[in-house]
């Protein structure tokens, strides 16, 4: 028992070395709670990735989030939660609408993953084709290639990191992942790590050299 709770308090805390990720950061949604960016900074992360939209939805943190990152001085950039029960249009035009225009944000990224509350299956072709239209019209906007932060369950059946030429963002927590088409530039590493300014388990990333 000792050594399985000494165990689960280094994975609480536990994040790759700066020697070989020198570039760490956080990613985060209103289900984290407020959050203290200064502490988030001080604790090791040098950017956020903060959810904007879900579907046709806004987060209801995004925008304390978005101040609160740049006024801590870090480096932001903004998430849409794909939803397989909305069209393409609309979760662009929502995006779009959400997140101010800042050319010193990073990459916008989607994220895609099976959510509960939708059952909606589309087959690859039908899903290829929407997916490639919402990155047509959030990128005329941005004017920066979104990144794809794609699960290993959504890949497998979809191959989606196949079919579309994009920055990749995998998750796995501890070790490395490998399930997409293409090397990832970013990996979410823990969604369990324990930092001062945020009360609930944070999602870690590192960015690839």
């Amino acid at each position: 028992m000792v050594f399985a709770g000494t165990l689960y308090l280094y994975a609480l805390n536990w994040r790759p070395s700066d020697a070989d990720y020198d570039l760490q950061g956080i990613d985060v949604s209103a289900a984290n709670g407020s959050i203290d960016w200064a502490a988030v900074q001080a604790a090791g992360a040098k950017f956020g990735y903060i959810a904007a939209t879900s579907g046709t939805d806004r987060d209801a943190a995004f925008e304390d989030n978005w101040r609160g990152a740049a006024a801590a001085g870090m480096r932001r950039g903004a998430v849409h939660v794909w939803s397989l029960c909305r069209g393409a249009d609309e979760q662009a035009n929502n995006f779009n609408t959400t997140v101010p225009k800042d050319p010193a944000a990073l990459p916008s990224a989607v994220s895609l993953d099976f959510a509960a509350g939708c059952d909606t299956r589309p087959d690859r072709e039908t899903l290829v084709a929407a997916l490639s239209r919402y990155l047509a019209v959030v990128e005329a906007n941005t004017r920066r290639p979104v990144i794809l932060f794609v699960s290993r369950a959504f890949d497998s059946r979809y191959h989606i990191t196949e079919a579309i030429d994009r920055p990749v963002w995998s998750a796995q927590n501890f070790f490395a992942p490998d399930y997409a088409a293409r090397p990832w530039r970013m990996w979410r590493a823990s969604d369990m790590r324990r930092i001062d300014g945020v009360s609930e388990p944070v999602n870690w990333d590192v960015v690839a050299k």
